[in-house]
């Protein structure tokens, strides 16, 4: 066990909630007395059956975490959310209300989304009025944070207000609360980005002037080839070089530093200090990596009165919803339904849920990732250390089932490049960044500010990444990886790639609306690292199978010509290309591979042309997907990792 787990090892333990934790305040730091905020709540315990030397480890850990008693209380699992309150009620001698039918709740549209985003809901929330047929409105506790000494003193100076006060489970309340809210929640995930920031939002796919361009370059390409064949067939291949070599440039730039992975030492921490973390996980059609998703899930170490984990799923998806219902969730766990409005797409479903939160720091996970389980410590500690413009953190991806087949060895490799070289580098450098679909750790602020996810897009991570840059904001990355599995089937890997091209696309049409305004915000390097990561990766792929076929056409001419060809020329460029780029793409991920990693390294380089081609395939397929159906989002099924933890070592170590 780590130093940063020993420190928190209370926390981890939930099955122990009576255990002294007295690991959990650093050394020289004055312990608060729990026993006066113990004796308010023990005539409540005693009506729950819970045992009065229950009470002082709670309070210890509540005054430790610096965290509301209750709170903790239901984190510790000694009794449920529900016969709680009603032991409340009962000791306040109020009413208990079991449910909610938000068509009769009286509170303000911006009230109810200010308590549904609070922490431990808000200590200055106006009252929630309950109406019900021929009886005054009623106040209902539960919505604001629990004084239970307040309430007793508010009702024994003034006992006339017990028969207009009722107590209400806050889950309960909640839920009414979301349902009143749900137009605007909508309204606000589908519009808010392209009402805010239209030239930020793929809501149109192309403007004008890009569809006239657009089609200039279609009609031209063919009249040149029809004219001028052999100039445009090399002018054309040139252009593709621009773009193919720029791919291997930034590779090679990268490998010069790229090194396989380590996990960085973390120190210890006092769980006063940490904020409240809001973990996200976007699920549709996943039922079958439910249990495995809530055993890792479990797994993080971080305060359980400060995690609050959020499991985003369509509201018509009923297998899923039946699948995490079918457990029982623990109290910092919640299931968020999204409506079936606008775009069906993740990051419609992450911005609707977004507001539902109340971390200070956000976290947003695949439904088949196993993260580390310090991971959330390593990107606190690095926000924590950092100026206030680092806004996201990267954390690794490392697949799992490499060893299963080709097409899992060759996305393994791709990982490792990508994520142990080309992100760190560029991070390094301090230049744009595009992320990663899952493991960002996000200041809140900076999120919000910038319009969140973009609806519309269905390669959400690399967008966000490059308008973060946009609005001034410093991307970067840890060493705690995330454990995943590649696609299975060919026909898994080629929908989630055609999903990668077509947003890479979409990203790059939007942001270059203006490009001269592009190149202003966000400098010169990190401009010309946008045309190679979202257009030349794209380019580079389409014209990767145009080569080879040139390349293979123009040898069977040279070997019947007694003499030099006209496509000479053309045939020593594409040569160049396509074996710059393969070394460049192996050269990278060579770098990044362990000991183990590198036993296979020569089945890779073998499989690396069809890999390509594979590539290829998929591009032109997200072309034609930009054109038919730009916003459809093509969904890859899951299964759960089996990863084992590495274990932490130093970079010099």
């Amino acid at each position: 066990m780590s130093a940063v787990e020993k420190i928190l090892e209370p926390e981890l333990n939930d099955n122990s909630p009576h255990r002294q934790p007295q690991a959990l305040v650093r050394r020289g730091a004055s312990p608060l007395d729990p026993f006066e905020e113990a004796c308010e709540w023990l005539p409540v315990l005693q009506r729950l059956g819970i045992p009065a030397d229950r009470l002082v480890p709670v309070a210890t850990r509540a005054r430790a975490n610096k965290t509301p008693f209750h709170v903790e209380l239901l984190a510790a699992g000694l009794c449920a959310e529900d016969r709680l309150y009603r032991a409340i009620a009962m000791d306040l001698r109020l009413a208990f209300m079991p449910a909610v039918d938000p068509a009769r709740l009286i509170v303000r549209e911006g009230d109810a989304l200010t308590l549904l985003g609070s922490p431990f809901a808000s200590r200055h929330a106006r009252p929630i009025l309950y109406v019900e047929p021929d009886r005054p409105p009623t106040q209902l506790v539960g919505a604001g944070l629990l004084d239970l000494r307040g309430l007793r003193r508010m009702l024994g100076d003034h006992p006339e207000r017990a028969g207009r006060m009722a107590v209400v489970a806050p889950s309960m309340l909640r839920k009414a609360l979301i349902t009143c809210s749900e137009p605007r929640l909508s309204a606000r995930a589908c519009e808010t980005l392209a009402s805010n920031v239209p030239d930020c939002s793929a809501n149109v796919v192309a403007t004008v002037g890009q569809g006239f361009a657009i089609g200039a370059v279609l009609v031209s390409v063919p009249l040149g080839f029809a004219l001028w064949p052999s100039a445009a067939m090399l002018a054309l291949h040139l252009l593709f070089s621009l773009f193919f070599l720029g791919c291997v440039a930034l590779r090679m730039l990268a490998a010069r530093r790229a090194e396989p992975p380590y996990l960085a030492k973390l120190p210890p921490v006092a769980p006063a200090d940490l904020p409240v973390y809001s973990v996200m996980i976007a699920l549709y059609r996943e039922a079958a990596v439910v249990p495995e998703l809530l055993t890792s899930l479990g797994r993080i170490v971080w305060p359980r009165a400060k995690l609050e984990i959020k499991l985003v799923c369509e509201a018509d998806d009923t297998e899923t919803l039946e699948a995490l219902r079918a457990h029982t969730l623990r109290p910092w766990v919640e299931i968020i339904e999204v409506p079936a409005q606008g775009p069906r797409t993740k990051p419609k479903a992450l911005t609707y849920a977004l507001p539902l939160t109340s971390g200070e720091l956000v976290a947003i996970y695949d439904a088949e990732d196993k993260p580390h389980p310090l991971q959330l410590l390593e990107a606190w500690q690095t926000f924590r250390d950092a100026p206030p413009d680092l806004a996201c953190l990267q954390a690794p991806l490392v697949i799992t089932n490499a060893g299963e087949g080709m097409i899992q060895r060759l996305f393994a490799f791709e990982y490792a490049a990508l994520f142990r070289g080309m992100l760190p580098w560029l991070a390094n450098k301090g230049v744009v960044l595009p992320l990663g679909g899952t493991s960002n750790h996000f200041r809140r602020t900076a999120l919000e500010a910038v319009g969140s996810w973009d609806p519309f897009n269905v390669t959400e991570d690399a967008d966000l990444g490059l308008r973060l840059a946009r609005f001034g904001y410093r991307s970067g990355t840890i060493t705690y990886p995330t454990f995943e599995e590649a696609p299975h089937r060919l026909g898994d890997w080629v929908p989630q790639r055609t999903r990668w091209f077509k947003g890479w696309l979409q990203t790059w049409l939007v942001h270059m609306r203006n490009p001269r305004q592009l190149r202003r915000e966000i400098g010169t390097a990190s401009f010309l690292i946008v045309q190679v990561l979202f257009a030349g990766m794209v380019i580079s792929a389409l014209a990767h199978p145009l080569m080879i076929v040139t390349i293979a056409a123009i040898f069977f001419e040279m070997l019947h010509a007694e003499t030099a060809t006209p496509h000479s020329a053309l045939f020593a460029v594409d040569v160049i290309n396509i074996s710059c780029g393969y070394a460049a793409f192996l050269v990278l991920g060579a770098a990044t591979l362990v000991k183990r990693e590198r036993k296979s390294l020569w089945k890779t380089v073998l499989a690396t042309p069809v890999y390509w081609m594979m590539i290829s395939y998929a591009a032109w397929r997200a072309a034609w997907h930009l054109y038919a159906k730009p916003f459809h989002w093509e969904k890859t099924p899951h299964r759960m990792s089996k990863s084992r933890w590495m274990k932490p070592v130093s970079r010099s170590s």
